[in-house]
């Protein structure tokens, strides 16, 4: 039996994390495509040889593990650079998931949580898409509490991003996260469909 992909995607802020962990709940398992490239690019050696070679030893710290900061003081503001890390490691990820999806093909489905789903071709992966959406103050005050920065940084990095409006014309299903509608009701309905 092969399992029904469903891909979810949002702008940072939006709660898909959330939304994924309602589906664990219902017993569907979720493959974390931002945390698997997080750990990929501390542990996958040819990764390490790319970025190396693209932004000096610099960009790994002594113990071996990426300099987050300086990462993303590069791609945030570096179009070209973003796409160069991308080119890097979504094939990588994308290789990851596959196996991911070998692993769990006995559920009848099956959700993979990216925040660029469509920017990185990933959602050619997948059967059926949901973007979660949530009114921007809502994001902005989320991101700012969870990452203790401030509004500007918070604007940039949705500024970075695909906007909700684009998502939603290439989803299947849209999740309204705005602390006013139930999230259970919307994500059975789409199940059931």
């Amino acid at each position: 039996m092969n399992s029904i992909k469903i891909g979810i995607t949002g702008g940072i802020g939006s709660g898909k994390t959330t939304v994924c962990k309602i589906f664990e709940v219902l017993d569907i398992p979720v493959y974390y495509a931002d945390i698997e490239a997080k750990k990929i690019v501390n542990s996958d050696i040819e990764i390490k040889k790319s970025l190396i070679s693209l932004f000096g030893k610099e960009i790994y710290l002594q113990n071996g593990t990426i300099n987050k900061e300086k990462l993303s003081n590069i791609i945030f503001n570096d179009k070209q650079s973003l796409a160069k890390v991308n080119s890097i490691i979504h094939p990588v990820v994308r290789k990851y998931y596959e196996q991911w999806i070998v692993d769990n093909k006995h559920y009848k489905w099956t959700v993979k949580e990216a925040a660029i789903l469509f920017e990185s071709g990933s959602y050619k992966q997948v059967d059926k898409i949901i973007t979660v959406v949530s009114p921007l103050e809502t994001r902005i005050d989320r991101i700012m509490k969870r990452d203790n920065t401030n509004r500007e940084i918070v604007l940039k990095k949705i500024n970075n991003q695909m906007s909700d409006e684009e998502k939603i014309k290439k989803s299947d299903f849209v999740i309204y996260n705005n602390d006013k509608t139930l999230l259970l009701p919307q994500i059975l309905k789409i199940l059931k469909n």
